[in-house]
């Protein structure tokens, strides 16, 4: 926060002739509501202090702790005296009476927008500290902040402040929200979509390490090739010999080399069978492997899309809730796990995902899917329950971030889950449904 917005700020403060209410709405963000209408936000985060206005914050959780027992004590409902800057400072302070039946109680709350010590101070009328935000010791700072203690003056400024006109205070302060959500926007998107990219990152190592069909079936041919050799110059071999010399089927001298002693002849022939038989199997599960594998990065890419089209703080948190410490609790890694205020929504993440959701997924339960082509599919747990419209639209939105590239507008199908019947794999046929129409521009 800029010492120079701070200045212009006092003078738009000092119209406030009382706090109405304040309380913590998040660790550091403070909500102030002067004369009832005018509600601002200090936001104490150290390095990273300002004030802002909006038209709502969301409080995180009720806030018990002392500080805050003592702001609502000494703070709500009080009279504003005066607005002050202490020492020319970047610490704003409030100046506060309580008028009761017998005494006034004047209290200051103070605002330090000073860089690490970024602080929020309650004093008594003698400049002792009531309570902090955060208590400061000796050993941190020459200027002790604890309950009990005289707080002393702050140290000059080792600067002259620049000056840095505010034509619109009102505009300024929405601005300074904007520029926060924005920020915390895209810092939260760099942090996901890193994430992400490095999850895509160890799958397509995998990918590349997969082994070629050909030169499998080739190690097939090969090694069934050499088995029978051996099995038909029995009689020349010896046990333990590292070095074979046979005969092929056209009469040429063959060179085999082991790489380990076989105590038997027929030892020998049995190893070349089975590494035919390993290669044969993996050239056959090689493209279940493939399949997989490419499922799951394409999935990871429209995770990425959606996280990078993300217009909001809230959409960012809906795609990454908060993790359960559960270790009893494992989690699919085929199926991708959603929660919409309170409902949970599952999407297949893989065409094995897909036959998960549908095998497991309850009769009432809802199911989504892109109207007449391949899509991701996706349930709603309802347990029993009526769906609000809004649920089933934004599970809609995640059906089609997930299925689709393209920007544009997509028809999604919906209807219980009773009445999708399973044809082969994860195609289905289906009758009583509804459709809804999602942009996905927007």
């Amino acid at each position: 926060m800029k010492l120079s917005h701070l200045k212009q700020l006092i003078t738009y403060f000092k119209k406030f002739e009382k706090i109405s209410a304040i309380y913590r709405v998040s660790d550091t963000i403070i909500k102030v509501a002067f004369d009832r209408d005018d509600e601002l936000y200090f936001d104490m985060q150290r390095s990273n202090s300002a004030v802002f206005t909006c038209k709502n914050y969301t409080r995180s959780k009720v806030y018990n702790a002392p500080f805050d027992v003592v702001l609502a004590k000494r703070f709500n409902r009080c009279e504003v005296e005066d607005v002050s800057l202490v020492s020319g400072d970047k610490i704003l302070r409030f100046t506060t009476v309580q008028k009761g039946a017998y005494k006034e109680i004047r209290t200051y709350l103070q605002f330090e927008f000073t860089g690490k010590y970024t602080n929020v101070i309650i004093l008594d009328e003698s400049e002792t500290v009531l309570e902090a935000l955060r208590h400061i010791d000796l050993f941190s700072s020459f200027r002790e902040v604890r309950v009990g203690q005289k707080l002393l003056p702050p140290p000059a400024a080792p600067f002259v402040a620049k000056d840095y006109p505010i034509e619109d205070i009102r505009k300024f302060l929405e601005d300074v929200y904007s520029e926060r959500v924005h920020n915390r926007l895209e810092t939260l998107k760099k942090q996901k979509i890193a994430l992400l990219e490095k999850k895509l990152s160890r799958l397509q190592k995998l990918y590349d390490k997969l082994d070629d069909e050909a030169v499998l079936r080739k190690d097939v041919e090969q090694n069934e090739h050499l088995g029978n050799l051996v099995l038909a110059n029995l009689h020349l071999i010896k046990p333990y010999e590292k070095l074979l010399h046979v005969k092929d089927y056209d009469g040429s001298d063959v060179q085999i080399k082991l790489e380990s002693f076989f105590s038997t002849p027929a030892d020998i022939a049995k190893h070349f069978f089975k590494l035919s038989k390993k290669a044969k199997q993996k050239a056959k599960n090689l493209h279940i492997e493939r399949s997989s594998l490419e499922e799951k990065m394409e999935f990871l890419r429209h995770f990425i899309q959606t996280v990078e089209s993300a217009r909001d703080v809230s959409k960012i948190e809906l795609l990454f809730p908060a993790k359960k410490q559960d270790k009893k609790v494992r989690q699919n890694e085929s199926i991708e796990q959603f929660f919409i205020d309170g409902y949970k929504v599952m999407i297949g993440k893989s065409e094995k995902g897909n036959i998960e959701l549908l095998q497991n997924a309850k009769a009432k339960d809802m199911w989504l899917h892109l109207k007449e082509r391949p899509s991701a599919h996706v349930i709603i747990v309802t347990d029993k329950q009526s769906l609000p419209q809004h649920i089933i639209y934004e599970a809609a939105k995640l059906c089609v971030d997930f299925s689709v590239f393209e920007k544009g507008r997509y028809l999604v199908d919906y209807t219980q889950r009773r009445e999708v019947k399973i044809q082969e794999g994860a195609n289905v046929l289906y009758y009583k449904y509804n459709t809804i129409e999602v942009d996905n521009t927007l």
